[in-house]
């Protein structure tokens, strides 16, 4: 399916313009792709070792690198042509790209003690062409470890950040610049001026490239995919499949369509009765299949890390890696397909397989489809390895892969189809089974115990600062003088517990997947949101082995938390995980809240707190985690702030004391990260 889903000339009858995105496996790579096409103008995404004279001949207007995981000076750098210098068009570069920028000019990069990672203030020069009308402070989204350490010759710096790193280097004549932020996301408040800026003022582009209709070319794409074969869908519900089955429905006859529901055993609480009915409603019959017992004893095949050969994995129900378990149940999803057309007695050869596969669920599975160069951060149930082999045979219909979350409910409007369908808020297709974190054992590694005196130290600024604590300089030296003044400020004010929890979850940092501790504040005064979500962004980037720091609901935590209750998938712990989030999205529904909220995971981790350790007791219960969640895009994004209008402090307390009450539940607890440093799931 062509990316470019547009017009092909302008209303003149004259060509585009175009730019060229050349990817070095940034995260965000088709969010530049998507933020260029909002500003009207046509961009085309390809591989950053495309020859100049390809770039040339093609007759692109700009050229913007993105940014990716490696190191300029790496073995495995991605390479590119350094003739693209020459060829004397306009050039931003962001984040990779700015270093690959520098780094051609003769200057140097180096991986600095400091990384930054999340959304900060920096200081631009304002005559700057690139910040034209814009104001001296700027919110931006910074994720790297590499930094710029001397300035390439003709280039002139044209931003630092709080610890005086550069963040913007440019040439106004060689209509050259770089950037160490992503102009591309929301958390980056006035990135899209910045890019029109590039587009319009630098590249002198004409914002003549309209969008012409997607719908139609979805269903273009369709008849032409399909053609006489039939189609097998599964079916979640949720809004990314629903369009997906309407589309499907427009462009092909109703008897070369065939919608499957699995229930799988992870749905929420009577969520396939409300699938079938919801479906029904627009038209669609569902073959309804429930296959509990299928996906937990399910296993697949699978090559780790630091292995030849490929090996077993376990059965889902004891698998405790999170990105073996989100394999099993794509695979096993593939195979009750499977099942179900041999059932139906069709020819294999002669049916497809359809997804509602969205451009985020390819980025951050690194497929292929969107960069040759993206670090995985966790595998999607539809973008496995099997699934990989079926689409590269040609046996996969996927209409909405470039589209992002927003753009799929602005079809689904259009399409006609009913609101309690487009405005759901997402649940993943492997369900409760990544909101379950399982684990056999602690995670305690060597660092540990350092860890754990440092996010002390945080919290306790003050005091540390007074006594002239042996780690304080771990937070100066990541820290500006402002964020210190905060920190004295905060911990003046209030006395907060900072305990960390031996378990891992997902994250995204410089690019890249991380895996690791979870940070647990408490305090026994009412909370002060603001503080709270403040230490929340600073401590991942004082400590990169910090994915996640949540508030602890009740009284401060007294004890350490050194070990967890064992808790694999079983009907028992996806029973207690099931209530709570029934408990969560009722209440968020009653309150009229749901379209406010992007989307609210509800989490079990096997955290037991409040034993005391003379006493030696057991852990066995276990702990909910609530993460509601606002953003655009779902490639970035903020957690909701208690007391704001997405969420009132009265509805989060009663959230609070009704999922307290659950038998089992030791706390509940509230994710404070965005992302990044933090995924939109735990898993």
């Amino acid at each position: 399916m062509n990316s470019n889903i547009f017009l092909g000339t302008a209303e003149n009858g004259l060509r585009h313009d175009k730019v060229v995105i050349l990817d070095a496996g940034a995260q965000y790579g088709k969010v530049i792709d998507r933020k260029v096409r909002e500003l009207l103008v046509e961009s085309d995404i390809l591989p950053l070792d495309t020859p100049a004279a390809t770039i040339r001949n093609n007759g692109y207007r700009g050229i913007i690198i993105s940014g990716g995981p490696n190191s300029v000076y790496a073995d495995d750098a991605p390479s590119y042509d350094p003739d693209l210098f020459k060829l004397k068009i306009p050039m931003l570069g962001i984040c990779y790209g700015m270093q690959l920028i520098n780094k051609e000019f003769g200057g140097t990069v180096l991986k600095t003690d400091v990384r930054e990672d999340g959304q900060q203030n920096i200081e631009i020069v304002t005559s700057c062409p690139l910040f034209s009308r814009l104001s001296r402070t700027q919110s931006v989204l910074l994720t790297h470890g590499d930094s710029v350490e001397r300035v390439g010759e003709k280039l002139k710096v044209g931003g630092w950040s709080t610890n005086r790193i550069v963040t913007t280097i440019y040439n106004e004549v060689l209509r050259i610049y770089g950037v160490q932020f992503h102009p591309e996301v929301d958390l980056t408040i006035n990135g899209k001026q910045m890019l029109s800026n590039f587009l319009y003022e630098i590249c002198e582009l004409t914002p003549n490239f309209t969008m012409g209709s997607r719908k139609e070319e979805c269903i273009r794409y369709i008849r032409e995919k399909v053609g006489t074969n039939k189609v097998l869908l599964l079916v979640s519900g949720g809004v990314d499949s629903s369009v997906c089955a309407a589309l499907l429905r427009r462009a092909l006859h109703p008897n070369q369509i065939i919608a499957v529901h699995v229930d799988n055993g992870f749905m929420r609480q009577n969520e396939s009765e409300k699938v079938e009915r919801s479906l029904r409603d627009i038209g669609i019959e569902l073959i309804v299949r429930k296959e509990g017992y299928t996906f937990l004893k399910g296993t697949t095949q699978v090559k780790r890390p630091g292995q030849y050969s490929v090996v077993e994995t376990p059965m889902l129900c004891q698998t405790y890696n999170p990105e073996e378990k989100r394999k099993i149940i794509g695979d096993i999803f593939v195979k009750v397909t499977n099942d179900v057309v041999a059932e139906l007695k069709l020819k294999p050869e002669e049916v497809l397989l359809a997804q509602g596969t969205l451009r985020p669920d390819l980025i951050e599975s690194a497929s292929n489809l969107v960069s040759t160069n993206a670090e995985t951060i966790k595998t999607h149930h539809n973008d496995t390895d099997l699934i990989r082999e079926l689409r590269n045979a040609g046996r996969v219909v996927e209409p909405l892969c470039d589209f992002h979350k927003d753009e799929v409910r602005d079809l689904g409007n259009d399409l006609g189809l009913p609101p309690e369908l487009v405005e759901r808020q997402p649940f993943p297709g492997p369900g409760l089974a990544i909101r379950v974190l399982c684990a056999e054992e602690a995670y305690m590694e060597k660092d540990y115990s350092e860890t754990q005196v440092i996010v002390r130290v945080i919290v306790d600024y003050k005091n540390k600062l007074q006594k002239n604590h042996a780690l304080i300089n771990r937070v100066t030296g990541a820290t500006s003088e402002s964020e210190q003044k905060d920190l004295l400020r905060i911990s003046a004010n209030s006395q907060i517990q900072a305990t960390l929890l031996p378990i891992r979850s997902v994250g995204v940092q410089g690019d890249k997947r991380s895996y690791s501790y979870v940070v647990g504040l408490s305090t026994s005064q009412e909370p002060n949101w603001q503080d709270l979500l403040f230490l929340a962004k600073i401590i991942p980037r004082i400590l990169h082995n910090v994915n996640r720091v949540c508030y602890i609901f009740g009284e401060p935590v007294q004890y350490l938390v050194t070990d967890i209750t064992h808790t694999t998938l079983n009907t028992v712990v996806l029973a207690q995980l099931r209530q709570a989030d029934a408990i969560a999205n009722e209440i968020i529904m009653q309150a009229g809240l749901y379209r406010k909220i992007s989307q609210m995971p509800v989490v079990l981790i096997p955290v037991h707190f409040d034993r005391d350790p003379i006493n030696r007791t057991p852990s066995c219960r276990r702990s909910v985690v609530l993460r509601p969640f606002i953003t655009n895009d779902f490639m970035t994004g903020v957690p909701a702030e208690p007391g704001s209008v997405q969420l009132p402090l009265q509805v989060l307390n009663q959230i609070v004391n009704d999922i307290s009450k659950l038998d089992g539940i030791s706390r509940v607890l509230y994710d404070l990260t965005a992302k990044p440093p933090g995924t939109t799931e735990w898993e």
